[in-house]
C-alpha cells in the first residue's frame, strides 16, 4: 500500500471554462492531488506569499506544482515567472505555462525567465486529458522534486 500523494497544484487561471475543463480532466486523468486556483496573476503572488486571504499555510500550502496562464489580469504568467524566480524560497517551484499560445515569442520568453514545461492547451477535451495524464506521470510521480520553503 502506497503513500498517497495530497501535494497542492496551484493553477493560475482567469477564464472559467478552462477552469471548468482543466477539473474534468484532473478528475478523467485521476489525479488525486488538491488543486487551488487562483483567478489572476496577484492572487497567485498573493497565495505565494501566504498573504491576505492566503495567510493560513495549513489551508494554503506552498505548491508542489504551479500551473499557469499566461494572459490573466492585473499581472501576466510572464510576470509571475520573473516574480517567483527572484524568490529565494521559491526559485525552484516548479513552473508549468499552460497557455493557448503557440506564439514563438512566448515560448521562447517564457523559458527564458525559467518556466520549466510550455504547453499549449488541445482543443479538444480528449487532448486535455490525455497531457493531463502525462502531466501527472511525469510532474507529479516520475520527477524528483526540489525543496521549497517561503
Amino acid at each position: 500500500m502506497g503513500l498517497v500523494n495530497v501535494h497542492t497544484i496551484l493553477m493560475a487561471e482567469d477564464d472559467e471554462n478552462d477552469v471548468f475543463f482543466l477539473e474534468r480532466a484532473f478528475k478523467q486523468a485521476q489525479i488525486a492531488n488538491p488543486v487551488i486556483r487562483v483567478k489572476d496573476g496577484e492572487e497567485a503572488v498573493a497565495y505565494l506569499k501566504g498573504e491576505g486571504a492566503y495567510a493560513d499555510r495549513e489551508k494554503f500550502p506552498l505548491p508542489y506544482l504551479m500551473l499557469l496562464d499566461l494572459k490573466m489580469p492585473r499581472r501576466n504568467g510572464f510576470e509571475v515567472i520573473q516574480w517567483v524566480r527572484e524568490q529565494p524560497g521559491l526559485k525552484r517551484l516548479p513552473l508549468v505555462i499552460l497557455t493557448s499560445s503557440k506564439e514563438d515569442p512566448d515560448i521562447n520568453r517564457g523559458y527564458e525567465l525559467g518556466a520549466n514545461t510550455y504547453l499549449v492547451k488541445p482543443v479538444k477535451f480528449e487532448g486535455l486529458v490525455e497531457m493531463m495524464k502525462a502531466l501527472n506521470l511525469y510532474w507529479l510521480i516520475l520527477a524528483e522534486k526540489p525543496k521549497i520553503n517561503s
